[in-house]
């Protein structure tokens, strides 16, 4: 956080290198205002620079110039993840139908662009993320597994389809980490990984990192009920929940491998290919991961 002379609380972000361009970090912020002023959705507010500009270059050491956006500061914390952890997952599931009504009904403005996350930006060797086969403890009979899962959830996917009423501008990240509450008022955040793709992604990407918690049944009824007071969700819609969680797993396994100088990779590495691919042995038995 950063305090601005006239004692205004700022936050300033900035970009990993190679991550974004300026256009995709421009449509980001277009996205988050057009949420913001046609929503009442409560999203990060980028304040420009003395050129008007959004996205600034800065110069983060040895010559290396990074890109930069400075925001207002939004009061709040995130939920707790106790007892009420289904009611919360109502709350996201409102917050998500919101964002992908606008998305069907927003029309883009020229030029937006964003990355895309569908089955070969997620499990392609050169995917966004990373090649989850180079994910820490992919080896032994483990590589076979995830190879059978892979397989099978691009055929469900390919049959599911990518229909303007399913597939669209995403959060893609929208975990209870990226909510604060304030005084009764949720706020959605970091969409810095926000771009196209399926809708329901969005519920996958909630239970990011526990997908295989006995509780996910109850939170994925949670944010269904919220969902549904916005928005339809269909039996195809739900039919196509396990596949994406098991994709999302799969894009964290190659994250895990790719970040694995944050803390969270390291206290994952261990066990989660081996978790990830016992998820994909129950998806191939039966479909089902949520159970």
């Amino acid at each position: 956080m950063l305090e601005q002379p006239g004692g205004q609380k700022t936050v300033l972000r900035v970009h990993r290198p190679g991550y974004h361009s300026l256009t995709a970090i421009n449509s980001e912020l277009a996205w988050m205002a057009a949420l913001r002023n046609e929503t009442g959705l409560v999203t990060p507010m980028a304040l420009p620079g003395n050129d008007g500009a959004l996205v600034q270059s800065v110069d983060a050491g040895k010559g290396e110039m990074r890109f930069a956006v400075l925001f207002a500061f939004e009061e709040g914390t995130e939920p707790e993840q106790g007892a009420s952890l289904v009611a919360s997952f109502r709350q996201l599931g409102v917050l998500a139908a919101n964002c992908h009504a606008h998305a069907e009904r927003w029309a883009l403005p020229e030029g937006f662009t964003r990355l895309t996350w569908d089955a070969d930006t997620i499990l392609s060797p050169d995917a966004h993320w990373g090649d989850w086969r180079d994910g820490p403890g992919v080896r032994g009979e483990i590589p076979e597994v995830l190879s059978r899962g892979e397989k099978a959830i691009r055929a469900k996917l390919s049959g599911y389809g990518k229909g303007a009423d399913r597939f669209g501008i995403i959060h893609a990240d929208m975990r209870l980490a990226n909510l604060l509450v304030d005084d009764g008022q949720t706020k959605l955040i970091d969409f810095d990984d926000c771009g196209f793709g399926w809708f329901a992604y969005d519920f996958a990407a909630a239970i990011s990192f526990f997908e295989d918690s006995e509780l996910v049944p109850d939170l994925l009824a949670g944010w269904l009920a919220g969902y549904k007071t916005v928005r339809g969700f269909s039996e195809a819609d739900l039919g196509i929940m396990d596949t994406m969680v098991l994709l999302r797993r799969y894009a964290l396994l190659a994250w895990i491998g790719s970040h694995h100088e944050t803390e969270l990779a390291a206290n994952l590495k261990d066990s989660f290919a081996a978790g990830t691919a016992g998820l994909a042995e129950r998806y191939l038995s039966d479909g089902k991961i949520v159970r």
